[in-house]
């Protein structure tokens, strides 16, 4: 099983990357044939949607297509969003454009939010009202966040209660993650879907 993790902060060296690149290794220490795909909206920026990728506009679809065949090729997704000023970071909302083409269709999806303090909920209900609409991306019930971001995640083991308890409830969150990943495998093959006729969401 394949895992995307997305890191939504637009700096190109955030805390949410350093989030990410947790959630890759507790990944590969869950199963041995457990694999990830890494992409860090701060390092490969996409250009901002606009409908030229509806015509083919190359500048639309060249950043985007390598991007939408790593997803196609993942069963599940993490999407690690950082709260700025109460909001989801305008790289990922863009992010969520592109990924109406069907790369995230029907695949379950774990929702990380991120905050340097107490905060970070408000991006988790954020993407749950809108960002699912067109990508088809089914979050699942549980979601973490990562408060005090900066004090916690950064040795190879705990360095307090809070980081301990951070670290068992991402071990669970992924581990669920997997089990829906397994399970709408087979709802994506049963044929019942109509991505043809039905592309969008009401």
């Amino acid at each position: 099983m394949k895992f995307a993790i997305v890191s939504g902060s637009h700096r190109p060296q955030s805390q949410s990357g350093k989030v990410a690149r947790f959630v890759a290794g507790q990944i590969a220490a869950l199963d041995p044939k457990f694999s990830s795909y890494l992409l860090e909206l701060g390092k490969e920026p996409l250009p901002l949607w606009e409908e030229g990728i509806w015509n083919k506009d190359p500048k639309m679809i060249e950043p985007w297509r390598p991007v939408s065949e790593a997803l196609a090729g993942c069963d599940a997704a993490v999407i690690i969003a950082p709260e700025w000023s109460g909001m989801a970071p305008a790289a990922l909302k863009n992010f969520f454009l592109f990924a109406s083409d069907g790369c995230l269709y029907h695949k379950p999806g774990l929702l990380v939010g991120v905050s340097a303090s107490r905060n970070g909920a408000y991006p988790i209900a954020e993407l749950r009202t809108s960002s699912y609409k067109n990508s088809h991306i089914q979050y699942i019930s549980e979601h973490v966040i990562v408060r005090n971001v900066n004090e916690v995640l950064n040795e190879a083991t705990p360095v307090s209660e809070e980081d301990g308890a951070l670290r068992r409830r991402f071990d669970y969150g992924l581990r669920v993650l997997a089990e829906y990943g397994k399970a709408l495998q087979a709802v994506r093959a049963s044929g019942v879907l109509n991505r043809k006729e039905f592309p969008f969401g009401m």
